[in-house]
């Protein structure tokens, strides 16, 4: 058997026991999602939302990248963005990165990866803001996962400075925005960071007085 016919089988297997537990399991998903959830994670195969969280389907509306990035010209994650929060008025908004990310080791390094060097770009950009604390970390382990701890503390403050998160705060006091990091080790994840609806952005810089801009 090929190796995506076990995947087809495994699926056929899947089905069968949502069933067998909940007959009435996928005619509740068809006609509407609401999740309360929005998780911008890491592309990583080895941090699967949905099960490193215990979730079942329907429960967490799931974008992912490499280095889980939120760029304000990538227009997918923005148009996720923007449905999830405008349109099925997620609650809370996740990014969650991983230790041992291979996406912030190679931006840690001086090698050319081609394309994704312009990807990477912005995590070199966090290194230099905080070059001095990465500097005084001893091994290169240790500052790696710090990078990655502060990659994703970057990608939280991002979120907010986003009219669609500013716009949504104003209107209906919400979303929750957190930053987490994924143990691969224990497989235990860890908050960094939250910020509430309407809470000081970095800069007041950031922040829309006119929130009928673009996003």
């Amino acid at each position: 058997m090929q190796q995506y016919e076990q995947l087809l089988k495994a699926n056929k297997a899947w089905a069968d026991r949502m069933v067998e537990q909940d007959p009435n399991f996928f005619e509740s998903l068809v006609e509407v999602q609401r999740p309360a959830f929005l998780w911008i994670g890491c592309a990583d195969s080895r941090v699967p939302p949905n099960e490193i969280t215990g979730t079942r389907p329907g429960d967490i509306f799931i974008h992912r990248n490499v280095a889980n990035l939120v760029i304000h010209t990538d227009m997918n994650m923005l148009s996720v963005l923007q449905y999830a929060v405008e349109v099925l008025e997620v609650k809370h908004v996740i990014v969650c990165g991983h230790y041992g990310c291979g996406g912030v080791k190679a931006a840690m390094s001086r090698h050319s990866y081609g394309l994704i060097n312009k990807w990477l770009r912005h995590i070199k950009d966090i290194y230099r803001l905080h070059v001095d604390e990465l500097a005084g970390i001893q091994t290169e382990e240790a500052r790696l996962n710090r990078l990655i701890e502060l990659n994703i503390i970057e990608q939280v403050n991002n979120l907010a400075d986003t009219s669609i998160v500013q716009r949504a705060w104003k209107g209906r006091n919400g979303p929750h925005l957190h930053g987490w990091v994924y143990d691969l080790h224990n497989g235990i994840i860890n908050p960094l960071i939250d910020i509430a609806a309407n809470t000081p952005l970095e800069h007041e810089i950031y922040e829309y007085d006119d929130l009928d801009v673009q996003h």
